[in-house]
């Protein structure tokens, strides 16, 4: 089909099939390097927020072009766990179509889930303290540092059930741009792929539970006083966002497109290897 429209891209089903070769390959990453790549798609995503906030915190933009022109900010973090190389707990939720397909082990998919999440956290809170204290906050007469401080109010102002449906609206785009990056054969091709999804998640005000290691804890960090607890965050958002990335990511997009094409082995040998298991 690529052929018939004169398009280099990947097909849908090339991509399922490179989906399922690098669940393999990320379920087998030794420990140290699967960590240490987690805390790098923490920092990453953390910078994406850090960019995010700094348009949102111009006052002068309208409502539209703020969450706008914040999500094609914030997607930089994606941009960067996708070319420079690190695991993302969100991204790999798509590594159920290599579970279902019984190409790894639910033990091996649960290890790489959780050590990515913890990973992650470390790498998204460390991030959000050492910008706390750089004075990165107070740019634009404190404005950031403002901004900061509604963002994280609001997440915890979410009820259960909408902090979880949020959560799973976010990563059903989160893992489309994952999915999308890998119909492309060069780094112009993985940026175009991740900009458009996770810049409509960003605007439209959805969670994902990476992000707000960051957001949440950096309001923490820079405003003690303003009340807001670790406990609240863990509990009251963090947990529903979590699951709902969870069942928007693995249920929402790999089960469903494993359902299309996972079974499908007519192109498993068309595919080139996935050489490396960072990306």
């Amino acid at each position: 089909m690529s052929d018939l429209f004169g398009s280099d891209a990947y097909s849908p089903a090339q991509i399922a099939d490179r989906v399922e070769k690098v669940g393999i390959a990320k379920a087998h990453l030794p420990f140290v390097k699967l960590f240490a790549l987690g805390i790098l798609a923490g920092g990453f995503i953390g910078l994406g927020a850090l960019s995010f906030l700094i348009v949102v915190s111009d006052a002068s933009l309208s409502f539209a072009a703020s969450r706008v022109l914040g999500g094609v900010a914030f997607s930089l973090g994606l941009v960067l766990v996708v070319v420079a190389g690190a695991e993302l707990f969100t991204g790999n939720n798509l590594m159920v179509m290599a579970l279902v397909n019984r190409r790894i082990t639910l033990r091996l998919a649960l290890r790489n889930f959780t050590l990515v999440y913890l990973a992650n956290f470390v790498g998204a809170v460390g991030l959000a303290w050492v910008v706390a204290r750089s004075g990165h906050l107070e740019m634009n007469e404190g404005a950031i540092r403002e901004a900061a401080g509604h963002i994280a109010a609001a997440k915890l102002d979410l009820t259960f059930s909408e902090a979880f449906l949020r959560g799973v609206l976010c990563n059903i785009l989160v893992c489309l741009a994952v999915w999308l990056s890998l119909a492309g054969r060069s780094v112009t091709d993985r940026i175009l792929a991740v900009i458009f999804p996770v810049s409509a998640f960003v605007a439209a005000g959805f969670e994902h539970c990476v992000a707000n290691m960051y957001l949440v804890p950096l309001a923490i960090f820079s405003n003690p006083e303003a009340g807001i607890g670790w406990g609240d965050f863990l509990l009251s958002n963090l947990l529903p966002v979590t699951f709902g990335n969870l069942f928007g990511g693995a249920g929402m997009v790999g089960l469903v497109y494993w359902t299309i094409y996972g079974r499908d082995e007519v192109t498993r040998t068309e595919t080139p290897p996935i050489e490396s298991p960072d990306r």
